[in-house]
């Protein structure tokens, strides 16, 4: 009996040692084992080269994993919504590449601080068509300093008009009649004509005549200078192409990316865009002329325009709808914390400089 319970209580010490070994062993295992990451072909972020990848997000990840001892692989998706979705799903226990900070994507991951700042670009073919159509032409005499210009000409022809028909009306041999809307509409025909140095009729008052004397030195320098900032603004309309700026985008064939910021943008401004799994894609259908416009990320516009499609398309426009990329996590993720950490000391120590000005150069 007493070597039953002596075999029994060493059974009893043979498992109890038995699960404080894998008590210590688990943690080191699960350490150990690679974390998958899920990211997405876009350079400069993301650039695959032969079986394996490269490019600013994917070396600032290696460092990152460096600096809190994991070893990592990468598991490729089209676009940033089925990175996002996989992310989700759990396929992988973090998600890097471009992927913007949004309020509404906050509500369904947890992400790092911002890694990166950024924002929305225009992308035109290189050989855009230049020619002049209804909106460029109103664009023209609308914006910039043409307003003020217009606005100068029509008191150029409504002053004189006006006071021509005041000094005229009660003559007998006037040049425009005494009732005001026919009189002063035969005024502003004949200030107009003056104003452009064509004078058919002569005033016959002395204010009258005074100011189509007038009218005669104010006119060459007005026409000209008006001539000047017309022929001025034809030429940069010209030079920039139909696209030069979000105003030009409404009516425009413009592509983007599925799920993008992007797409969201475009169609919170009510213009439908023609979307594609993959920016590349976007970018082939430009070359091909089957797109007016490509927006998206402005670095990966950027470095597309000064790369692969050097000669074949150029960016337009400002950075508008800025935004910060972050590292994607399922919420609740314990990576967050030291992956938080470790990005702060990458920056302290100078290496997330040397990594940025090696992909986008020293002045970003």
């Amino acid at each position: 009996m007493q070597q039953q319970k002596s075999t029994a209580g060493q059974f009893v010490r043979l498992i109890r040692f038995l699960i404080l070994l894998f008590c210590l062993v688990a943690p080191a295992t699960a350490q150990d084992k690679p974390l998958t990451v899920i990211t997405r072909v876009l350079p400069p972020f993301v650039i695959e080269e032969a079986s394996s990848y490269t490019g600013f997000s994917i070396e600032l990840w290696k460092a990152i994993a460096s600096e809190i001892g994991r070893s990592s692989e990468f598991k490729a998706k089209a676009n940033v919504k089925e990175l996002l979705a996989a992310v989700e799903a759990g396929e992988g226990e973090l998600g890097i590449a471009a992927i913007s900070i949004t309020s509404e994507r906050l509500g369904k991951f947890d992400f790092s601080q911002p890694m990166f700042e950024s924002g929305l670009q225009i992308l035109v073919p290189e050989d855009a068509d230049a020619g002049l159509g209804l909106r460029q032409v109103l664009n023209i005499f609308t914006t910039g300093a043409m307003p003020t210009i217009l606005a100068i000409l029509a008191a150029l022809v409504l002053i004189p008009a006006h006071l021509a028909w005041f000094a005229e009306r009660q003559r007998q041999d006037r040049l425009f009649s005494r009732q005001y809307f026919r009189g002063i509409s035969h005024a502003i025909w004949w200030a107009t004509g003056a104003s452009a140095g064509q004078q058919p009729d002569a005033p016959r008052s002395l204010m009258g005549r005074v100011l189509a004397w007038l009218a005669i030195p104010v006119s060459v320098i007005f026409v000209a200078y008006f001539t000047a900032a017309v022929t001025a603004a034809i030429t940069v309309q010209q030079l920039q192409g139909n696209i030069s700026g979000t105003g030009d985008l409404p009516g425009q064939r413009v592509g983007t990316t599925t799920g993008s910021t992007a797409a969201g943008w475009l169609i919170e401004h009510n213009i439908t865009p023609t979307e594609f799994q993959a920016i590349a894609e976007a970018f082939a259908a430009l070359e091909r002329h089957q797109l007016d416009a490509v927006v998206f990320d402005a670095p990966v516009l950027l470095y597309y325009a000064g790369h692969a499609g050097l000669g074949k398309a150029q960016v337009v426009g400002p950075i508008f709808r800025k935004e910060n990329y972050g590292i994607a996590f399922p919420i609740g993720s314990e990576l967050r914390k030291p992956v938080n950490s470790a990005l702060l000391k990458l920056r302290e120590n100078g290496t997330f400089d040397v990594l940025y000005a090696r992909w986008f150069g020293q002045g970003g």
